[in-house]
């Protein structure tokens, strides 16, 4: 059995109290006597209510157990067991209407319909790709996927295959073109893009277009004659167009176009208990530790892929 660090009343495994003496204090306002004295309180607190919380627990179970074992060879009368539920407290009447409201809820919850992730925080490569995954390219999601048939030259391959990518970006310019259209043109059909008084532009062979709905430029990053990116509104989510004429795909696009980012999800849940077996000091530590890296944004991970380990860490931002 562990030794146990003794701290007031407590008993501590010394890799909790390793963690929260050394990794976690350090970083707040809090010194270490007042944590472990308000954490006691909170232990004396709660204690007596959990283990009253259990003990019911206990008993209706055992009354549950009982109830069916009296009548193992009868058929259940839905009536007589939802009455029988009600009489030890494991069903309540309904009670009467009421009304409820929030208030101070970020916009990625209460006014964003966006996807949201579930990962658990005990895997740190896993917690890193959610809490990044705000962003996401539309163009290494439709070539890694199969919504592009690999036949007729279009296989997935390790090295970039430029007959696949000219089908990504066909998709992704009819993407556009619904997301975000040009009046009487196609995004496939733009050479270059610029801006106007705050308006876009967008060339063409022959002529010029410009949105249907100008409000959904949101903004641009560069110069305005000739911008490194877009950025789009859709149904509340952000598209962004990221151009660079010297890039391996860009160099290949008429309007210059290296890869299409979309506002992917917008929040995650960092699960620490239904997702994994976080069940001892060790493993609770390593929750707490992946936690306060992705808190303070330090928190990072090597991987191997096929044998070789990527150019750099994953890490929070």
């Amino acid at each position: 059995m562990t030794q146990r660090t003794t701290i007031g009343r407590l008993d501590i495994d010394p890799l909790l109290a390793e963690f929260v003496n050394d990794r976690l204090l350090p970083q707040l306002t809090i010194g270490k006597p007042d944590f472990w004295a308000g954490f006691e309180a909170i232990v004396d607190q709660f204690t007596p209510r959990n283990d009253s919380l259990l003990a019911t627990r206990d008993a209706m179970q055992s009354q549950i157990d009982a109830w069916h074992s009296s009548r193992s060879s009868q058929a259940i009368e839905p009536a007589e067991y939802m009455q029988f539920l009600r009489t030890i407290g494991y069903l309540l009447e309904e009670g009467d209407d009421f009304s409820i409201d929030t208030e101070n809820v970020d916009p990625e919850i209460a006014s964003i319909a966006g996807p949201q992730l579930v990962v658990p925080v005990k895997n740190a490569r896993f917690a890193l790709n959610a809490a990044n995954a705000r962003w996401g390219s539309l163009y290494d999601a439709i070539y890694g996927t199969d919504v592009i048939a690999q036949e007729d030259g279009a296989g997935r391959s390790q090295d970039y295959n430029p007959i696949r990518g000219s089908g990504v970006i066909h998709l992704a310019k009819e993407f556009l073109d619904q997301a975000c259209p040009l009046l009487g043109a196609s995004h496939s059909e733009v050479t270059a893009y610029s801006l106007i008084n705050g308006r876009l532009l967008a060339e063409l062979e022959q002529g010029v277009s410009t949105l249907v709905d100008a409000d959904k430029l949101k903004g641009y990053r560069g110069k305005a004659d000739s911008p490194s990116a877009l950025l789009f509104v859709n149904n509340g989510l952000h598209i962004e167009i990221c151009i660079d004429r010297e890039s391996t795909i860009g160099s290949t696009d008429s309007a210059g176009v290296e890869d299409i980012l979309l506002e992917s999800a917008v929040t995650t849940i960092q699960d620490c208990e239904d997702s994994v077996a976080a069940v001892d000091a060790e493993d609770k530590v390593e929750v707490y530790r992946n936690w306060l890296g992705l808190m303070r944004g330090d928190l990072s991970e090597t991987f191997t892929k096929q044998g070789r380990e990527p150019n750099s860490n994953i890490e929070s931002r």
